[in-house]
């Protein structure tokens, strides 16, 4: 408590701030931003890291929660089958890890590589779920069902996934979940997806962060200015996202992802070029930066061009993924 003060802990509170405006800008990239960006700034070991962030997304995720709930917006539902396979396998996930491991070094590699590892998944899930939408748009959207029949079974998995992921990166609890609901419940509008989403995900972190605070114990000189940056970010985002075109906002977050997760897995000892190279390994995770940054959109645009789209142009990025948010008031009586 006595460090609140230090460079260290400007430069967290500074992180949060920035991913927090990510976060307020695009509804994505929470914990998929933030562990990666608190490892690479060094301020800590990863399992305090994702402890960190678990609790800090349990404060500003709750008010998030809590404005869709005022809204009506959350299937109620369908959040609470989804609970019931992701909080005791998030707080399950931080034991089996333990489980695996009780070596400090062993497990900061471990957790290394499955972090890099979710950043890449959340990075194809969140293609994915682009790919998904715009085929949606170009069919005019499925027939839109805020109140769909539960399907148990395959609802559960996901949470049970999710729940797993989370508990053991704190990376997943937005991308990965929410494509396989898109994928499950086609007819739930965005924002019905969305504020199911963020109720499920309360119980779903705070589940996560209780298992990694009885291991690994809570680290204040992070949590606090970790909240202290990413409420005020978080509050900023959502300000000014009706005034930033967020297309070019969303790409650039699939990238760093992608070279997050690359780098990382370089850093839990996966090393192409053998050991000593860690120049080269600098070098490939630029390139594939640069490599992404050309040919997302062109891939972007065939895939437009393929469903019978011009390669550019309306609909946006921004436009696909908020598909839907407006077909219940579109619906006839």
């Amino acid at each position: 408590m006595d460090d609140i003060l230090t460079l260290t802990a400007l430069s967290i509170a500074a992180a949060g701030f920035f991913v927090g405006i990510v976060v307020g800008l695009t509804g994505m990239g929470g914990g998929a931003l933030m562990t990666p960006a608190l490892i690479f700034l060094g301020v800590g070991h990863t399992a305090s890291i994702v402890t960190a962030d678990l609790t800090a997304a349990a404060v500003y995720k709750t008010g998030g929660a809590l404005t869709h709930a005022k809204e009506g917006s959350p299937n109620l539902r369908l959040a609470g089958w989804l609970i019931l396979g992701s909080v005791p396998m998030a707080f399950l996930g931080p034991w089996l890890v333990q489980a695996v491991t009780d070596d400090p070094t062993e497990l900061e590699k471990t957790l290394k590589l499955c972090i890099g590892i979710a950043l890449l998944f959340a990075a194809s899930t969140y293609a994915l779920r682009l790919y998904i939408n715009l085929k949606r748009v170009r069919r005019g959207g499925a027939l839109p069902d805020d109140n769909p029949r539960i399907r148990p079974v395959p609802t559960l998995l996901v949470g049970m996934l999710g729940g797993l992921l989370v508990g053991v990166t704190s990376v997943g609890s937005g991308s990965v979940i929410m494509i396989a609901l898109l994928m499950l419940y086609p007819g739930l509008s965005a924002v019905r997806l969305v504020g199911t989403d963020l109720v499920q995900a309360v119980p779903l972190v705070l589940s996560a962060a209780l298992a990694n605070i009885a291991i690994h114990g809570l680290e204040w000189d992070l949590v606090i200015p970790l909240v202290l940056g990413s409420v005020p970010g978080t509050l900023l985002g959502s300000r000014l996202a009706p005034r930033v075109p967020q297309s070019f906002i969303r790409r650039g977050i699939v990238i760093v992802l992608t070279m997050s997760g690359v780098a990382l897995l370089f850093k839990a000892g996966l090393h192409p070029f053998g050991e000593g190279h860690e120049t080269l390994e600098a070098v490939l995770v630029a390139a594939i930066g640069v490599a992404m940054l050309v040919l997302v959109p062109l891939v972007w645009g065939l895939l437009r061009k393929q469903l019978g789209m011009s390669m550019f142009g309306a609909p946006t990025v921004a436009e696909i993924e908020s598909f839907g948010s407006r077909d219940k008031k579109r619906t006839p009586a």
